[in-house]
């Protein structure tokens, strides 16, 4: 999910050239926040940060998920972590293609500890068969038609094991793996993965990393049950275009935005 928020001037940021910085050259170790997102938002507007600066939190107390809803964690058990991006390279309207690049670069991530059955759920929760490991959310600061800056948050379940009851099919790498994993050493790795694909698309565009991320769509090419409004209806996932749109067929051809539709 990617939030905008325009900034038409504001002296106190600190725009270092893009890359300036590989992504989590910077690390920086939180005991506890409120959100790591809100926490790094509030470093660029200070001027105190800078591309591939990485905020890592043991604890967040107001961690924020997608449409609204927060994201609930045990402390010290998982990746909490947000970070900073300058991608002035792309335009606002190609921001699905940071969202892309980013859930390829968890996938990525999490099939180095167990290498089946990942997938890309639409628009960027990450899935192990059908039971969620994480999630991703950006917020953007834009200044007309420049892409200033990207705070990308990262949640993914590591050693929990135990999860709140309103939390609907949660998984954790130790229940898929058996191990209990280092959090901080595993969150420096995926900044390293990050850092590759992010390059990626600096070099070479988004057209290849968004085909990637197609490829890894969960139910692709099959019937799922999704609510508009107060519309229940039965269609078939087709892929994601470069806008984000959520393309489905089913008697008509259908495209979703962000928010627009439920799964059920």
């Amino acid at each position: 999910m990617l939030k905008n928020r325009n900034l038409l001037s504001h002296p106190a940021i600190n725009i270092f050239p893009d890359n300036y910085h590989s992504i989590g050259s910077n690390f920086v170790e939180l005991q506890s926040v409120d959100s790591t997102n809100n926490y790094a938002m509030a470093a660029v507007h200070a001027g105190l940060a800078f591309h591939g600066t990485s905020y890592f939190a043991l604890e967040q107390t107001a961690g924020k998920g997608q449409r609204g809803k927060t994201w609930t964690t045990t402390s010290g058990e998982n990746i909490i972590m947000s970070i900073i991006t300058e991608p002035r390279f792309l335009l606002p309207m190609q921001q699905f293609f940071l969202s892309a690049t980013i859930a390829i670069s968890c996938y990525d991530f999490l099939t180095n500890f167990f290498p089946d059955e990942w997938k890309i759920k639409w628009p960027n929760d990450l899935y192990w068969r059908d039971r969620k490991a994480g999630g991703i959310l950006i917020e953007s600061i834009c200044k007309g038609n420049e892409w200033l800056f990207a705070i990308v948050g990262i949640g993914i379940n590591i050693n929990q094991v135990q999860f709140p009851d309103e939390i609907k099919n949660p998984v954790s790498l130790k229940q898929i793996t058996g191990k209990t994993m280092k959090v901080e050493e595993l969150a420096k790795k995926l900044c390293d993965f990050i850092d590759k694909r992010y390059n990626e698309l600096r070099t070479s565009g988004g057209d290849q990393l968004l085909a990637e991320y197609n490829r890894f769509l969960y139910k692709r090419n099959e019937t799922v049950r999704l609510k508009k409004g107060n519309i229940i209806f039965d269609t078939t996932i087709k892929e994601v275009n470069s806008q984000g749109q959520l393309i489905t067929q089913d008697a008509v051809d259908r495209s979703f935005g962000f928010g627009e539709v439920e799964w059920l």
